[in-house]
C-alpha cells in the first residue's frame, strides 16, 4: 500500500476516492527496496502519462529514528512533572497506559545513563534522572529562552498564511508539539504578547487571532533560502536555459527539487518541470481570496504555502490530519493528496509510523534533519546519553 489511510477530524486529507485515482494511475513494480512505476514511452498519441512516485528508504527512515527519542523525552517530562522529580514504577500504568508501560520499562532498564531505579528498605521502587541527565535536562530552560522569539515570529507567520489572519485555536494546539510551543502556550506565551496576538470567540469556535500585520517578516523560507545561495541576483532567467537532469532551475521563482534514486524522468517530463519552474506566483501571504484556483499561479502558490507551513515547525514534517486541518483557513485544495504526490520532488509522503506524514525533502539529508531549533538541539544532547556509561548511575536500591 502506498499511502495508509488516515481520516480523522472530520473531512481527512487521504480521501477515499483520491487514494483510488492515484493508486489506479500509478502501476508499480518492485525494484531492490524502491517501489518504481513503469515507464511508458510516449507514441505519439493522446495516452496521457503515467504518474510516477517512489518510495525512499532514507526518509522512511526519519519516522523509525523518532521511536527510541520520543520514548526516552517522554518518560523526562514524565519523571520531571513530578512532584519530588521521581515517578514510582506502579504509577507508571496511570501515565502511560498498560500497553505503552512495557516499552517503558524497557528503556528504564536499558538506559541507566539516563534513568536509575531507587528503592528498598520499604520504599516503592521509583525511577529518577541521574545526576548527568538532570545537569544537561536543566539547559532546556536555556533552550526554551532561545526559542521564544523564533515562536513568536513563526505563530505570527503561521496566522499571517491564513484567509483572515486567523485560526482556530484548537488547531494551533493540533501542531503545537512540531512548532515546539510549551504546553501551556495559552497561558505563558499568547498573553505576553498582546500586541501581537488575541484570542476571540467567532461563531462559537475559539480562534487565535493577529492583531497586527508584520511586513518585515513576510519574506518565506524558500525566499531566504534562495537569497542564501545566490539564485535572487541572476537577474532572470537564461534566454536559453539547458534542461536540468534533476528538475532544479535558476531564479526567483524555483522550487528546490529532489528526485528519488528510483525515477528517472525523460525529457518531455523534465521540460514540463522547467515551465512549471518559471511561473511567477504571488506570494503565500497574499489574500488566497483574490487568486481563483484555475490559475496556474494560484495553483504554484498552493505548493508555496504548504512549504511555507511545514518550514515552520520543527523538523519540517506534518501528518497528514494537521494538515488536513487548514484547510478553510488556508484555501487548500480539495484533492490534496494528489498535489503533494504531483509535486514529490518537493515533498515526500510517508505511511510509516502510526499516521501517514508529509515531509519537506529539502530539509533533509537523507534520514537527518539539516538545521536544528536550540529546542531540537537540546533534545539531542539529551538522548545522546543514552550512547554514554555513566559510572554514577546504578540500578537498584542505593547505598
Amino acid at each position: 500500500m502506498l499511502l495508509r489511510l488516515n481520516q480523522t477530524r472530520g473531512s481527512s486529507l487521504l480521501e477515499q476516492n483520491d487514494v483510488r485515482q492515484v493508486l489506479g494511475q500509478i502501476p508499480f513494480v518492485k525494484c531492490g527496496y524502491t517501489w518504481v512505476s513503469i515507464m511508458h514511452k510516449s507514441t505519439g498519441g493522446s495516452r496521457p502519462k503515467k504518474k510516477i512516485y517512489c518510495r525512499e528508504q532514507e526518509l522512511d527512515r526519519v519516522m523509525d529514528l523518532q521511536k527510541k527519542p520520543s520514548l526516552i523525552l517522554k518518560l523526562k517530562s514524565i519523571i520531571q512533572s513530578q512532584k519530588h522529580q521521581s515517578l514510582r514504577l506502579r504509577d507508571l500504568e496511570k501515565e502511560v497506559g498498560f500497553v505503552q508501560k512495557w516499552n517503558y520499562m524497557a528503556a528504564i532498564e536499558k538506559y541507566p545513563s539516563i534513568f536509575r531505579v531507587l528503592g528498598g528498605n520499604g520504599r516503592p521502587p521509583a525511577v529518577t534522572l541521574t545526576a548527568r541527565a538532570e545537569k544537561i535536562a536543566a539547559e532546556e530552560v536555556n533552550a526554551r529562552e532561545q526559542m521564544e522569539p523564533i515562536l513568536v515570529k513563526n505563530l505570527k507567520k503561521l496566522l499571517m498564511l491564513s484567509v483572515d489572519c486567523r485560526v482556530p485555536l484548537e488547531t494551533v494546539e493540533f501542531i503545537s508539539m512540531e512548532l515546539g510551543l510549551p504546553s501551556d502556550f495559552k497561558k505563558s506565551l499568547i498573553p505576553k504578547y498582546p500586541e501581537f496576538f488575541s484570542v476571540n470567540d467567532v461563531d462559537g469556535r475559539v480562534y487565535l487571532e493577529l492583531e497586527n500585520w508584520d511586513s518585515s517578516i513576510v519574506t518565506t523560507c524558500r525566499e531566504e533560502r534562495l537569497a542564501r545561495e545566490r539564485a535572487l541576483e541572476s537577474g532572470g532567467y537564461p534566454k536559453k536555459a539547458r534542461i536540468s537532469k534533476d528538475g532544479n532551475f535558476p531564479g526567483p521563482f524555483a522550487f528546490h527539487l529532489s528526485f528519488p534514486a528510483g525515477f528517472r524522468p525523460n525529457v518531455s517530463y523534465l521540460e514540463e518541470v522547467q515551465r512549471w519552474q518559471k511561473i511567477v506566483f504571488p506570494s503565500p501571504y497574499l489574500n488566497a481570496r483574490r487568486f481563483e484556483m484555475a490559475d496556474p499561479k494560484a495553483r504554484k502558490r498552493v505548493v508555496a504555502v504548504l512549504h511555507e507551513l511545514l518550514s515552520l515547525t520543527m523538523e519540517k514534517r506534518l501528518t497528514s490530519a494537521q494538515l488536513d486541518a487548514f484547510h478553510v483557513e488556508y484555501r487548500l485544495p480539495a484533492r490534496l493528496l494528489l498535489c503533494l504526490i504531483k509535486h514529490h520532488g518537493i515533498f515526500y509522503v510517508t505511511n510509516k509510523g502510526a499516521k501517514s506524514t508529509v515531509i519537506l525533502k529539502e530539509a533533509y539529508n537523507g534520514p537527518n534533519l539539516i538545521d536544528k531549533c536550540p529546542l531540537l538541539a537540546f533534545r539531542d544532547k539529551f538522548v545522546a546519553l543514552c550512547g554514554r556509561r555513566d559510572t554514577n548511575s546504578s540500578i537498584g536500591t542505593p547505598s
